[in-house]
């Protein structure tokens, strides 16, 4: 009974040690901003669905256009860019057609009004689109795992992600990032 117990308890602090992992906590910083974009752009397609007005609609669609936009914009400038030597080529190429199926997706919902027929449902799309390509980026052998394990200062490219989506923001009318 207290083997049994010294390997449970074992797993428990294995399980924690792992869950402590996943918060992003020893991710470089590179990573953490980008995660740090994924988790609020999730958060505000949840949202989406609670919404009943246009008016609502249309600013919360607005503020997840421009968040994409800039995420998108920082990751084909500079981490995909500078990650292509660590990173699985097909996995790079695979994103940069993500996020052009993305930006379509994204002009296309900027030329209707949210009473318009399928202006929900594509929104909708378009997020589930998003999280497909966030699962793809995140999971375990995936493009921040194969990044965190290559030659690049994450921290120093990290630095630059953040510069340049200020940057960007300011540019796109959104003021400075969260």
């Amino acid at each position: 009974m207290a083997a049994t117990h010294a390997k449970s308890s074992s797993k428990n602090s294995k399980a924690r040690s792992g869950r402590r992992r996943r918060t992003g906590r020893r991710d470089p910083l590179a990573v953490r901003l980008l995660k740090k974009d994924h988790r609020e752009v999730e958060g505000w397609f949840d949202e989406y669905e609670q919404l009943e007005t246009d008016s609502e609609k249309l600013a919360l669609f607005q503020q997840i256009a421009l968040a994409l936009k800039v995420h998108t914009e920082i990751e084909e400038e500079i981490f995909y860019p500078e990650e292509r030597a660590d990173v699985e080529e097909d996995m790079l190429d695979e994103a940069y057609v993500e996020h052009d199926g993305a930006k379509k997706m994204i002009a296309e919902i900027e030329a209707m009004e949210p009473g318009d027929e399928f202006y929900d449902a594509k929104v909708k799309v378009l997020g589930e689109y998003v999280k497909h390509h966030v699962k793809e980026e995140e999971q375990p052998g995936g493009i921040f795992a194969q990044a965190k394990k290559g030659d690049e200062d994450l921290d120093a490219m990290g630095e630059r992600l953040k510069a340049r989506k200020e940057e960007l923001m300011a540019e796109m009318g959104g003021g400075k990032p969260n």
